[in-house]
């Protein structure tokens, strides 16, 4: 029962003894019970009446663990806001809502440990009396959404393998970076890139002529990511932040290529990463549960590294690394954050399997010779 209400049943009772018994010393406090619990009451009503919320998000998207600034803005109409507390699921504890003013403000500080869709219910206004007889409830209107997108992680190689301008090297060059074919010469074209110039041919006392290239888009690193099955959710976390970073990664040096569950081809991310955003929107949404696997129909004929990025770390290798060609077959699975802090010692190798880089919580361990078994690679 509500305080008030059960003041003014307290003060009834009272004045009803009273009545009953000719006890007229009663009646005073009953009367007294009475009025104070209809007084809070109608005052309590009055001030909340003219109370509005407001809720203003600093960011509608943001990264896991960066800070969204979230500003709660209490006002009131013609009176001064009454006495009460502002509730948000993002406060650790309600804060106070001091009574005789006519504005109060409250900024929060959320951050969000978890990738994906956050839904914020709206903020909550309890309105009280100075005695807490009497309550009442104003909220805003509609809920707000946050898209909580996965974080970007350094790829962390061991000595000799790789530094900046690669994930791992051989002979000098990145084994995981975009790579395009020669492909002939032909007249030179004005306006084309002065990389591409035959000079040598030019010094001979020959025509100008051009290199020129076979499509690159086969021959770019693919990244391939597979959602299904994760022991944890923190597993599948750690697989689609991989991922993410990765892209990004391979895209700076170069350009790369994405496939996602549910996509017929791979998703081309440029250097200048125009098309990141709608990537990195799609990623923070990936659902393990409800996922597919990905299309990896067609992948065995490109020519390009691929690194298959698995929230499971399977017991064989996947049919994808088992028929590709070109260069170079990655699996990465979450776990072995040892093997990233003991890198600068030594790569680790378990039967044929080099692990050659660290990313988000996952090893990446590159595959060689034909089917393998992965078993407790994590």
């Amino acid at each position: 029962m509500r305080p008030a209400a059960a003041t003014a049943l307290l003060g009834l009772l009272l004045t009803l003894t009273a009545a009953t018994f000719d006890a007229e010393p009663l009646y005073v406090p009953g009367v007294g019970l009475v009025f104070l619990a209809a007084a809070t009451t109608l005052w309590v009503a009055l001030g909340a009446r003219g109370v509005r919320v407001a809720r203003t998000l600093g960011a509608r998207r943001t990264l896991e663990e960066e800070p969204v600034h979230i500003d709660l803005v209490v006002s009131s109409g013609r009176m001064p806001l009454p006495r009460g507390l502002i509730e948000d699921e993002l406060l650790s504890e309600p804060a106070v809502m001091a009574g005789g003013r006519r504005r109060t403000e409250v900024r929060i500080n959320a951050r969000f440990a978890r990738r994906g869709r956050k839904l914020l219910p709206p903020p909550r206004i309890v309105v009280s009396d100075p005695f807490g007889l009497a309550t009442r409830i104003v909220s805003a209107a509609e809920p707000a959404e946050v898209l909580v997108l996965p974080r970007l992680e350094p790829v962390v190689t061991p000595p000799g393998a790789g530094d900046s301008s690669g994930v791992a090297a051989r002979r000098g060059r990145p084994s995981i970076a975009a790579e395009v074919d020669l492909d002939g010469l032909r007249p030179y074209r004005p306006g084309a890139a002065a990389s591409r110039i035959f000079w040598q041919g030019l010094a001979r006392g020959g025509d100008l002529m051009e290199r020129r290239l076979r499509a690159d888009g086969d021959t770019r690193p693919l990244v391939v990511l597979d959602p299904r099955r994760p022991a944890r959710e923190e597993d599948l976390d750690m697989a689609v932040r991989a991922a993410a970073s990765l892209c990004v990664h391979l895209a700076r040096l170069g350009g790369c290529a994405l496939l996602l569950p549910g996509d017929r081809r791979p998703t081309t991310l440029e250097p200048t990463l125009i098309g990141w955003p709608n990537l990195h929107v799609r990623l923070a949404l990936i659902d393990g549960g409800s996922s597919r696997s990905p299309n990896v129909a067609g992948l065995a004929a490109r020519r390009g590294p691929l690194l298959y990025v698995a929230a499971c770390a399977p017991g064989r290798a996947p049919r994808a690394l088992q028929h590709a060609v070109g260069g170079g077959r990655f699996l990465i699975v979450p776990g072995g954050d040892g093997i990233a802090g003991t890198m600068a010692q030594r790569p680790d190798r378990r039967g044929g399997r080099r692990a050659v880089f660290a990313v988000a919580g996952c090893t990446g361990y590159e595959l060689t010779g034909g089917r393998q078994r992965i078993a407790e690679v994590a």
